[in-house]
């Protein structure tokens, strides 16, 4: 049964590893929380060991970079992954194992940020085409912008009438958009999407266990039963964590606030009546806090 907690003060004995999710839990997408400052503040002090694995399409050094200006030491993390970082790896060493010769790709990005192309950097050895029918397979970084989900399915018959695989660098269906709170579909959506029409798709981002295999190399004696994972997506975060056979926490202030509506409780009520969740957190908490 999922336990509620008030704070991580509840649990901190119990953990010497803790694994981060950034949006949500660290962040708001624009600067940190204070009192999620804090909480690394106070996990360093009491020498426990961090990690932070986000479903970010962007590099693992873009992740790193930003943390400063979001309010965090990079140095207090013994780890930063990020699925794009995974995803951009599989690219970079890319071996037989798909059993197909790649090329060309069709890369899926928006247009208007400034370091959309910057994923490219690295995989001259691709030629990136304008048109899926050009394309050997997909990259799925980040949805092209004013679009929504419906208007891929066109792109998406066409992949699939070339058995196109999509390599998608952000497993996260949606996010919280800061200006207006409304959710707003990331590239899972759209890879699932394309998974559910009958298309082959590559994550190794959360709930993949690889991200989390690939953030614990530097762990010398790694004991599954000491680490905790947080996060704020039960499709991903808490997935994850059951998939890498380790406990999880919850937040419910983040991207199913509505479910929990300031009452855990009766929002811990409404995740076990969802037949889709047959697995749960092993801690539910509003907010990554002491």
């Amino acid at each position: 049964m999922t336990k509620i907690i008030n704070s991580f003060s509840d649990i901190l004995d119990k953990y010497d590893f803790f694994i981060l999710d950034q949006w949500g839990v660290m962040h708001d997408g624009h600067k940190g929380y204070k009192h999620a400052i804090n909480a690394v503040k106070k996990l360093i002090i009491e020498n426990k060991k961090i990690i932070i694995i986000s479903n970010s399409s962007k590099r693992k050094i873009s992740s790193v970079n930003r943390l400063k200006d979001l309010g965090f030491n990079k140095n207090d993390f013994i780890e930063i992954l990020t699925s794009g970082e995974m995803i951009w790896q599989e690219l970079f060493n890319f071996s037989s194992k798909y059993n197909v010769n790649l090329k060309n790709c069709f890369h899926i990005y928006d247009h208007s940020k400034e370091d959309g192309k910057d994923f490219r950097i690295g995989l001259e050895k691709f030629d990136f085409v304008s048109n899926v029918k050009e394309a050997d397979f997909i990259l799925a970084c980040t949805p092209f912008k004013n679009t929504k989900p419906l208007d891929y399915i066109t792109m998406l018959n066409n992949a699939l009438d070339r058995n196109l695989i999509m390599f998608c660098a952000n497993p996260d269906f949606v996010t919280v958009e800061n200006n207006n709170e409304k959710d707003i579909f990331c590239m899972g959506t759209i890879a699932d999407l394309y998974e559910y029409m009958g298309g082959k798709v590559v994550i190794l981002g959360k709930p993949n266990k690889a991200i989390y295999i690939e953030s614990c190399k530097k762990i010398n004696q790694l004991e599954l039963s000491r680490m905790v994972a947080v996060g704020d997506s039960i499709d991903h975060d808490i997935l994850g964590a059951k998939n890498f056979g380790i406990d999880s926490i919850l937040i419910s202030n983040g991207i199913h606030k509505d479910m929990f509506e300031n009452n855990l409780e009766k929002g811990l009520k409404n995740m076990e009546n969802r037949k889709k969740w047959n697995f749960k957190p092993t801690y539910l908490c509003k907010q990554f806090s002491f």
